[in-house]
């Protein structure tokens, strides 16, 4: 059966586990997470589809079913599953997508890795998802093709199925000229994106360089732009913009520009914070910190994740302030990345050796300063840990959005609470009463976690409130609403003459 929506994107949208020697698929074990926010758009249509990638040793021959059907509590939907090799999957997604793409990014030119990319690979396999996404759509579908190591599908996508509407969102932060301009595929890309009808991003300064790259590459007419919303200007993010294009014309196509934050499911959150057993877990940790202040940091080992330099700002801060020494914990939640790839392994270890310097310096038989963990904590737990912190500590060096500090104040039914979130974090520039750090700056990072450590409690809960209204009013709804309206826009006429 054909569809009316077709999501491509390179995870599947279940957990593929064996029970009693079969495979089955197992809806996602949390409910918050951009994979069940997606799948919940497949109640907006008769039938849809989902479009990712499979690890098969020959993909002539995957030896499983490339389409299957899935009945959960999303609805009933088809899942196309492509075959890749393990050397397609290295090409396309460890080396071009992460040593290629990743640094530009997120400037971080001198980490970008040209060398090693396999281009024709990384054609291959998104003209392979094209395909995919062609073969499923109903005449005159929407395509929603997500994030950066699919830049190509639209494009493929185009010339296959004219019919169709595309929407592409962007996950990532999206750089300005002078730095996408270092890929030598630039206008491949670029081209590939201006086939869309849509083209999403999460704040406006990445619509703002989206066109701007588009326009250093291509002639590109007809720009609009409005005045961004009140609530998206703060004055303390390097992130900010005044207006926002809204439109562009491409070889008479029209490509509507849209821009909205991904949230968070406030309402689920707020259902597992007031859980008995959540109660219960916070009252433990209260107690295990004996009256210590707790500042928790949660992330991935990422090099734009500013592990290191969080870290390294934590050492100052005892050093500089001994009295608190004794008297505040570091719970430091870096989740390993893949440690075959040199660039995560180099930061993993960096992370354990700066932190253990600080401990051994600093620590004393009652009190060990920094906990580090390296593992995923299970989302109940970690619900608990943000509502005993006293500071959530998040300071990315670039991130496209960063949910765990929406997770942080949704969670914070207590009005109680500070957090601390890098300018450079996509979140900041609706996040206006975090207390603002640039974390390229030691001074900066160092009078931020003292002013939240010191902060008065009225202070931190008129901050709080602020926050906890803002995260409400945009939540994963609000987003999914926002996607939709951005379909009612591809289904409008896509050329300048049209009305």
């Amino acid at each position: 059966m054909s569809s009316d929506l077709v999501i491509v994107y390179h995870r599947q949208p279940y957990e593929e586990v064996e029970e009693n020697g079969k495979i089955v698929f197992r809806e996602n074990s949390s409910p918050n997470g951009i994979v069940p926010t997606l799948k919940s758009f497949f109640g907006t249509v008769d039938h849809g589809s989902w479009v990712a990638w499979k690890l098969a040793e020959d993909t002539s021959n995957p030896g499983f079913d490339r389409v299957v059907k899935i009945s959960d509590s999303y609805g009933d939907y088809t899942v196309s599953r492509l075959p890749l090799t393990a050397e397609q999957v290295r090409g396309f997604y460890h080396v071009t997508s992460k040593e290629a793409f990743w640094p530009i990014l997120h400037n971080f030119r001198e980490r970008y890795n040209y060398d090693p990319v396999d281009w024709p690979n990384f054609r291959a396999v998104n003209r392979a998802f094209a395909e995919a996404a062609a073969a499923e759509a109903a005449p005159g579908a929407v395509v929603w093709v997500h994030d950066y190591n699919l830049w190509l599908v639209p494009g493929y996508l185009r010339e296959m199925r004219p019919d169709v509407r595309i929407s592409f969102f962007h996950h990532t932060p999206f750089p300005a000229a002078d730095m996408f301009n270092v890929l030598p595929w630039r206008k491949e890309i670029v081209e590939s994106l201006l086939s869309c009808d849509v083209v999403g991003f999460h704040i406006p300064r990445y619509a703002s360089n989206f066109v701007s790259v588009a326009r250093s590459l291509f002639d590109v007419d007809d720009i609009e732009r409005v005045r961004v919303d009140d609530d998206f200007i703060s004055e303390d993010t390097g992130l900010t913009e005044r207006t926002v294009p809204v439109v562009v014309v491409h070889n008479g196509r029209r490509v509507n520009i849209s821009t909205a934050g991904v949230g968070v499911d406030v309402d689920y959150i707020r259902k597992m914070a007031a859980l008995p057993e959540t109660d219960k877990h916070v009252r433990e940790i209260r107690a295990e910190m004996d009256g210590q202040q707790l500042i928790l940091s949660v992330g991935r080992t990422d090099y734009t994740k500013g592990g290191v330099e969080q870290l390294e700002s934590f050492g100052r801060l005892l050093e500089a302030n001994p009295d608190l020494w004794g008297k505040v914990r570091l719970m430091h939640v870096s989740v390993s990345a893949n440690r075959s790839m040199a660039a995560y392994a180099e930061i993993q270890d960096a992370i354990e050796q700066t932190a253990g310097r600080i401990n051994g310096r600093f620590g004393s038989f009652d009190w060990t300063p920094i906990t580090l963990i390296s593992r995923a904590v299970p989302f109940a737990e970690l619900v608990a840990y943000y509502r005993a912190a006293d500071v959530a500590w998040i300071t990315p060096l670039a991130d496209g959005m960063n949910l765990v500090c929406k997770e942080f104040v949704a969670a914070r039914e207590d009005e109680d609470g500070v957090l601390v979130l890098s300018e450079f974090a996509g979140a900041a520039v609706g996040l206006g009463s975090a207390v603002s750090t640039n974390p390229y700056s030691h001074r900066s990072m160092d009078r931020a976690i003292l002013l939240a450590l010191r902060m008065e409690r009225n202070e931190r809960q008129t901050r709080m409130r602020h926050l906890r209204k803002v995260v409400a009013k945009y939540d994963i709804r609000a987003w999914g609403e926002a996607q939709q309206q951005a379909f009612a826009l591809a289904g409008k006429a896509t050329t300048s003459g049209a009305d």
